[in-house]
């Protein structure tokens, strides 16, 4: 099968098979990009129109247990500066983003023991009295079914989880022994059942990944079928053993986005930070193959730089408020708007 006959094939929401999902992220052209493109975007403007949601991306601790290979807040990191922010840090963090007109708070952070249950049920609580009008959204790695369900009984209403690949060879030379891909994907399915609104995502050429590698991942989201989906490029980072490895493609990745995009119309698809780190125009590249979100960055300016899962991040000391103005002069120009909406997914 060609090129054109798989795009056509997700074009009219059919399945694709591995090898024909394969061979189009490996061959495809310039032009067969654009095509893609163009059917992508069009899918996202039919569902969502010429909407982009902003979520405020609070990263409320740089300390982690894990020693992921790929990660710069791994726990063997002596470079690595770590800061935990209190609940009033989080709260002002809230405060300030509600007023420019966030409406949904994206809690990020290592798996940090010393945010127990109870105390990240609080600040999940305190958060949903404060502003009920607001989306809570976690990112906190992997917890127990116990713990995921007292947080969303607490309030958090989205919870992402990247699964990081499919493949469960692939996924254990980027992690350490006992980590496991299968674990993980098992605590999607969870996370779906519990009732969260559920994010899954992967990497774009992180060291040893294949083409197949990639179908496998587009494979995955399309039967977890979650509600959002966040991609973006490998960015290395000097102080782990793949410091010297080159980051992902951007053309790839925007091909990634768009193929998303068709096999899951109404999914919510970031244009990631790791997207702009790569391209100085990578979020507007984004939003135009597909993506419907950005996610400005709260946390308080002193500590943006020291959250680095990978070397040269932007936005590590822009004011939120003058970032967000900059964005939504940038998307204007593409002929898209920042809305002020929670967002969920319909």
């Amino acid at each position: 099968m060609s090129n054109i006959e798989t795009i056509n094939k997700l074009k009219n929401e059919q399945s694709a098979s591995r090898r024909e999902l394969t061979a189009l992220l490996q061959t495809i052209t310039d032009d067969e990009r654009e095509l893609l493109r163009q059917a992508a975007q069009k899918t996202a403007q039919a569902v969502f129109g010429n909407k982009i949601f902003i979520r405020g991306l609070i990263e409320f601790t740089s300390y982690c247990k894990n020693d992921c290979r790929y990660c710069g807040l791994r726990r063997s990191n002596k470079n690595a500066v770590r800061y935990r922010l209190s609940e009033e840090q989080i709260m002002s963090c809230c405060k300030a983003g509600y007023s420019l007109g966030f409406r949904t708070f994206v809690l990020q952070g290592g798996e940090d023991a010393f945010f127990t249950d109870e105390v990240m049920c609080g600040i999940v609580s305190a958060i949903k009295r404060e502003y009920p009008d607001c989306a809570v959204t976690l990112s906190l790695g992997e917890r127990s079914e116990d713990s995921l369900r007292r947080l969303f009984e607490a309030g958090a209403d989205r919870y992402l989880l990247r699964h990081e690949t499919a493949d469960e060879a692939h996924y254990a030379r980027l992690h350490p022994p006992g980590m496991s891909g299968a674990h993980r994907k098992a605590l999607l399915y969870r996370l779906k059942e519990i009732g969260y609104q559920t994010g899954a995502g992967f990497m774009v050429g992180s060291p040893y990944q294949t083409f197949e590698n990639l179908a496998d991942d587009l494979l995955f989201i399309k039967e977890l079928s979650p509600q959002m989906c966040g991609i973006g490029p490998f960015v290395p980072h000097r102080d782990t053993e793949f410091g010297n490895m080159p980051a992902g493609d951007l053309k790839l990745t925007l091909t990634l986005l768009s193929v998303i995009r068709l096999m899951n119309p109404r999914i919510l698809l970031p244009a990631t930070t790791a997207l702009g780190t790569i391209h100085p125009n990578g979020r507007e590249l984004g939003v135009l193959h597909g993506a419907n979100v950005v996610m400005p960055n709260l946390s308080p300016a002193e500590h943006r730089k020291d959250y680095a899962l990978y070397d040269n991040k932007i936005c590590t000391g822009d004011e939120a408020a003058e970032c967000i103005r900059c964005l939504s002069r940038r998307m204007e120009k593409t002929g898209y708007k920042i809305v002020c909406e929670r967002g969920d997914y319909q």
